[in-house]
């Protein structure tokens, strides 16, 4: 009789206290100690595997802190609120390193980005969570604004601010409508040098150029997305895929807008009179209609589809129905043709901006378990291990697995930046 195997799957949830014997030396010479070192992440009171843990189930998991000190504690642990927040807070330089590379390798990897942001609070302020990704990574950064220079922060890494007057510059004044007087007292800010805060503002609050706030904020945020554009040592985007807020705009080279959110425009109307509520339903047909043609286009792009798709867009939207409200959005979303479309120019571009919204959803969960970091270090922390989380995720890595490597030091994971340029290769993702 052969014998019926029975396989089983548990988690064994315990303590393991290890003692280390160091040895000592002592230099008669120098007349000092030398303690030999400890194993590689037992640095601290608490061992690589519990911060795996802790960091895992926060991060990764979206568990509160209460929670979590509650399951240590009970699994035998002895720990105090305070040592578990710095478990969590605290130690996280190497981390916040990754995180940062792995921005620029994603913003690197593809020509184009989502870009989506969240409310957050931080001890109780009012700020933003910003969330940059594409289908090999997520990065998420806090920021007290969610104005137009806070973007073209983001998009820099948050690295320190940097300024250049330059055509770009010249172009993005024009955009922001400085008048023609106030950009000829610009002649007292040197030309095609990158300029540090410190400069700048030395040159703004100076009698020659004499302008107001406004247009002292107008041109810190020409200068500012001029220096971005010239920067040789970091990725510029050249797409952003997001809504149509408009900090999102005169960015980048190209805007492409989500489909999904237009359509959400068209939802949210409330006809009353039966013959305006079958209009909407029937102008809500033909949108998704045309929304699956475009997905079609997508997978085999042909001109005359391109053509055909270009026609039928100002026949859908530039048509009258009788209901003013109906009849004002199809005039708006009409506007928005350049940005709809860009699709069919570049059929490698998606067609919504899912991916930044569900990384925002994240953020949303956590902010719902949490309430939100209760220091500028939490915010910090919230972003680098949400993004090394979410980024592991794409990768097709345990989040858990990944720690634990970088808390011992095993070096069995390579750097995940090296991972995004790597797959970004192979899946043709990189722009030529």
């Amino acid at each position: 009789m052969s014998p019926y195997v029975f396989s089983y799957q548990d988690l064994v949830l315990r303590t393991d206290t290890v003692a280390f014997e160091v040895a000592v030396w002592y230099s008669r010479s120098e007349r000092r100690s030398y303690r030999a070192r400890r194993p590689a992440g037992y640095d601290g009171t608490f061992g690589p595997h519990l911060r795996t843990l802790v960091v895992t189930l926060a991060y990764g998991g979206g568990m509160s802190e209460r929670k979590i000190l509650d399951l240590v504690q009970s699994a035998g642990i002895v720990i105090s609120a305070g040592t578990m927040s710095n478990l969590l807070t605290e130690g996280r330089a190497a981390f916040e390193t990754e995180a940062r590379a792995v921005l620029k390798a994603g913003l690197g990897s593809t020509p184009y980005q989502h870009l989506d942001d969240t409310s957050t609070r931080v001890a109780g302020a009012g700020q933003y969570c910003q969330i940059v990704c594409n289908p090999l990574y997520t990065a998420y950064q806090t920021t007290p604004k969610k104005d137009r220079r806070t973007i073209i922060e983001v998009l820099r890494g948050g690295r320190p601010r940097a300024y250049r007057f330059d055509h770009e510059a010249d172009r993005h004044l024009v955009f922001l409508g400085l008048s023609a007087a106030a950009r000829a007292k610009l002649t007292a800010i040197p030309r095609e040098q990158t300029l540090d805060e410190a400069t700048l503002a030395q040159l703004l609050d100076g009698p020659a150029l004499r302008l107001g706030p406004k247009q002292q904020e107008q041109v810190r945020e020409a200068l500012a997305l001029a220096a971005y554009l010239a920067d040789p040592d970091w990725p510029v985007v050249r797409t952003l895929v997001c809504d149509d807020a408009p900090q999102f705009r005169a960015i980048t080279e190209e805007l492409a807008l989500c489909w999904i959110h237009e359509g959400r425009h068209f939802k949210k109307l409330t006809p009353y009179l039966p013959q305006h509520q079958a209009a909407l339903a029937d102008i809500l047909t033909q949108f998704w209609d045309y929304y699956r043609d475009l997905l079609a286009y997508r997978e085999r792009p042909t001109p005359a589809d391109r053509l055909r798709l270009d026609a039928s867009f100002d026949t859908l939207f530039g048509a009258t129905t009788g209901y003013q409200a109906l009849d004002e959005r199809l005039a708006l979303t009409l506007d928005k043709k350049p940005e709809l479309l860009l699709v069919l120019e570049h059929p490698e571009l998606p067609l919504h901006n899912n991916p930044a919204e569900l990384g925002a959803r994240l953020r949303v969960r956590k902010r719902d378990v949490s309430f939100g970091p209760r220091s500028p270090a939490g915010s910090a922390a919230w972003d680098t291990f949400m993004t090394l989380a979410a980024t592991t995720r794409k990768l097709g890595l345990d989040f858990s697995a990944y720690l634990r490597d970088r808390f011992t030091h095993a070096g069995q994971i390579p750097p995940l930046a090296d991972l995004i340029s790597a797959r970004a290769s192979q899946l043709a993702l990189v722009p030529c």
